[in-house]
């Protein structure tokens, strides 16, 4: 835990841990341009603290190959090169798996591992005993700190009780939590962020919330980490209204269009404001042309189309 020199609580300053989102040729393989001109308007147009390579299920790492997967994190920790941290995905049920992807990720110039807490491949909720065996087991192998992952789903339900003993182990440095749950959130920031275990991290649609308890930020693709880094400029300053006018743009997008699912919406909203990654990976559907018109209607009264944002797009992206 930070303190000052009475013993009071500091609170760090929050940020931002951002997964690019991966461009799709037509023929499906991965257009390392785009993706390099997108982490580029990551780190100096977005503020993001951390660079997160196939860390989460939105940036599709999951339909490439072991061998495209490894690409992905070398070509991402290649574009970043070193300007800030790149935190690397390498969660996997199996827990060699992992361990393989963990070596790879080091000597790749991962500066830490992002790790999914796993469901048992053969069914059944993991115990918190199968939990913390997992990432003992991937922390013998490795050096670099932990970010552990914690989206019930494609990973499994923890428990808040259960996050903060695993927040306690060692090797875990940083916390990537995926819940809308106020109660909860707020719980684990208390118990976790300023109980000194790690720095814990959200969503878009609990940002302000989160660094009001003094929570360490959130984790979010492009563009939305676009608008929440002027939400933590602004909170950071001292404005809190323009604070919570800036996160009420999180209040219906993308909500109202995850029909579709994260990784379609925000990539239709990348077009929209100029910044086209091509489509979903198939067989998944993109957003439709209304539903798209739609968005870029509600996006108009976004920082996304504000002066300062589209000068960016028209220098970086032309």
């Amino acid at each position: 835990m930070l303190t000052d020199f009475t013993g009071r609580y500091i609170m760090k300053k929050p940020g931002l841990v951002v997964p690019p989102l991966t461009p799709f040729k037509e023929d499906l393989n991965v257009d390392f341009d785009v993706l390099h001109r997108q982490v580029d308007y990551i780190i100096e147009d977005c503020g993001a603290m951390m660079v997160s390579a196939a860390g989460v299920e939105t940036t599709e790492y999951h339909f490439l190959s072991f061998e495209g997967r490894i690409e992905l994190i070398r070509r991402t920790v290649e574009f970043v090169d070193s300007r800030i941290p790149t935190v690397v995905g390498v969660s996997h049920a199996n827990v060699h798996t992992a361990v393989e992807l963990s070596h790879l990720a080091q000597e790749l110039g991962a500066d830490a591992l992002q790790i999914l807490a796993p469901l048992r491949p053969f069914g059944g909720a993991p115990t918190l005993d199968d939990l913390i065996a997992y990432y003992d087991a991937i922390s013998a192998e490795t050096d670099l700190p932990i970010m552990l992952y914690l989206n019930p789903g494609p990973g499994a339900e923890v428990n808040p009780a259960w996050a903060l003993e695993l927040a306690k182990l060692e090797r875990v440095k940083y916390v990537k939590e995926s819940s809308r749950d106020l109660a909860r959130v707020s719980r684990l920031i208390e118990e976790i962020d300023h109980g000194g275990h790690a720095r814990y991290f959200t969503t878009m649609q609990m940002l302000l919330a989160s660094i009001q308890l003094g929570g360490s930020g959130a984790t979010m693709p492009p563009p939305g980490a676009y608008i929440a880094n002027a939400v933590i400029r602004a909170f950071t300053a001292g404005d809190y209204a323009e604070a919570a006018r800036l996160q009420r743009q999180f209040s219906l997008w993308p909500a109202l269009w995850m029909s579709y699912g994260l990784a379609p919406a925000l990539k239709a909203a990348m077009e929209v404001v100029g910044l086209p990654l091509g489509d979903p990976y198939p067989p998944f559907n993109p957003v439709s042309a209304k539903d798209k018109e739609a968005m870029r209607e509600y996006l108009k009264g976004t920082a996304l189309f504000e002066n300062a944002h589209k000068e960016i797009i028209r220098a970086r992206f032309g």
